[in-house]
């Protein structure tokens, strides 16, 4: 009688590296091509079953016969000089899964991988972008990022850049990329109240710098008379969105010596009215504006300023060695209206910061019964509490005020604005103290240890040398009883 022996169920083999190897070799090597790609008169061989597995728009392109490409041998690709400089990297992908990816050909590179469908390498480009937005913003390519990712339809890059863009104004303006921004991108930002700047002069400056950009590019593909045309056009544009109410009577004053002020003075001077129509307290021609222009209510509502009548800066040094549940107190004041005609009146305030949760200890309630314990009480937030020191004088008026905690961030060694909380509140009498859970993810700002990795994580949220800084800054604007 035959015997069944021991049964083995082998095991499984993994010899993938060499296979890869083996594939790369085709292309590194010019080996059995069967298709030749040609980009700016440069030959590419390559194999139709490789470019047809990885895209599939080149398996549309060499596989449908309604498509002369499907019978050709030698095929001829439209790219943008951009593109057309990387594509052999492009293509090595193909074969290797290897591509190395700088904030310089993140663009083109993903340009390649949107044109062709390629999505894996789509999806590499698009997270590389999301981790180093802020050496983008330096290195003065944010701007494109921005505008392609809109126009491609990448809405959660194209948020994270705006976004970036819209908290740091100031450090973007100071690139070339700035220049690249095209209008209507440009003037819906503009738009938006929650723009972080140091005040709206700062802002009129920055857009000054854009507008000499496009002056100069204009000048090079039209006519004089065009070119007049085409400018003053967009500078009406551009400027609309100002909110000169916003800015000081000095800052009005001073601007009657801009050479752009002075180029198109009747433009400017009826802005500029609109602002001294606010500070001398016209109230009636500002409801007429408000009502008459689209958008006027925004020209009477402050944004995000940092300068030192608006805000003050809270710092938490040591953050590291700083206890669960203490607190960092700061003191400081802000103008308690934004009309010149009101006076310099100020309104002082008490920040109370809880970075690492808050601790209510223990205590008696005394109600008409008797005493009531309550108990210990912990809240893992991180809490900022303000506290108006200094409540209208009338009992009967609110100070209603728009606030804005500005958080810092460090990302590939730049220090920027990375969160902001904002919200109305309406201040009096009886209602002294805003209470704001959450200003940070607690666990964002606390990251736990892991238990099988011996590095202490580090919060992104956190600057300084020595990562050891919380650093935020504190807005503080009076909202106008247009609103």
């Amino acid at each position: 009688m035959r015997s069944m022996g021991t049964f083995h169920p082998g095991f499984t083999v993994d010899n993938s590296r060499t296979v890869l190897m083996k594939i790369a070799t085709l292309y590194a090597e010019r080996l059995m091509n069967d298709i030749c790609l040609v980009v700016n008169n440069i030959e590419y061989p390559a194999h139709r079953l490789i470019l047809c597995a990885s895209s599939d728009v080149f398996e549309v392109m060499l596989m449908s016969p309604q498509w002369s490409e499907s019978q050709e041998s030698r095929v001829t690709l439209q790219e943008t000089p951009q593109c057309a400089l990387i594509f052999s990297e492009f293509l090595r992908y193909f074969y290797t899964g290897h591509l190395r990816i700088s904030h310089g050909v993140v663009l083109p590179i993903l340009s390649l991988a949107d044109k062709y469908n390629v999505k894996d390498l789509s999806l590499l480009c698009l997270d590389y972008m999301r981790n180093h937005i802020p050496i983008a913003a330096i290195q003065g390519t944010l701007v494109s990022w921005l505008q392609y990712t809109l126009n491609c339809g990448h809405h959660e890059i194209t948020d994270a850049c705006h976004n970036f863009v819209k908290w740091n104004i100031e450090l973007v303006a100071g690139t070339a990329d700035f220049a690249n921004f095209e209008l209507d991108v440009l003037v819906s930002l503009l738009r938006q109240s929650n723009l972080v700047i140091q005040d709206e002069m700062t802002l009129y400056k920055c857009l000054e710098t854009w507008l000499n950009h496009q002056s100069n590019r204009l000048k090079t593909r039209l006519s004089t008379s065009e070119f007049e045309m085409a400018l003053k056009q967009i500078v009406a544009t551009v400027m609309l969105p100002v909110r000169f109410p916003m800015m000081s009577p000095r800052q009005l004053a001073d601007l009657l010596l801009s050479p752009l002020t002075q180029k198109y003075k009747e433009f400017f001077v009826e802005r500029m009215a609109i602002g001294m129509s606010f500070h001398s307290g016209q109230n009636d021609r500002v409801r007429e504006i408000i009502k008459s222009e689209e958008d006027g209510i925004l020209l009477f509502e402050p944004r995000l300023y940092t300068v030192d009548t608006c805000s003050s800066l809270l710092t938490v040094e040591n953050f590291h060695n700083l206890l669960s549940y203490h607190s960092r107190t700061l003191v400081f004041s802000s103008h308690s209206h934004l009309a010149d005609c009101a006076g310099d009146k100020s309104c002082e305030w008490v920040v109370d910061l809880y970075p690492k949760g808050v601790w209510f200890k223990k205590y008696f309630l005394i109600v008409w019964q008797g005493t009531v314990e309550m108990p210990e009480h912990v809240i893992r937030s991180v809490r900022l509490s303000l506290t108006c020191k200094e409540p209208p004088v009338d009992s009967d008026s609110d100070l209603r005020v728009k606030i804005g905690v500005l958080i810092y961030g460090l990302q590939d060694g730049v220090e920027h604005i990375a969160r902001v909380k904002e919200v109305i509140y309406r201040f009096n009498k009886n209602e002294r103290v805003l209470h704001l859970d959450d200003v940070l993810p607690f666990e964002e700002l606390n990251p736990q240890q892991d238990s099988m990795c011996s590095e202490i994580p580090i919060s992104k949220y956190l600057v300084g040398p020595n990562k050891d800084i919380l650093k935020l800054h504190i807005v503080i604007s009076p909202i106008n009883p247009y609103h």
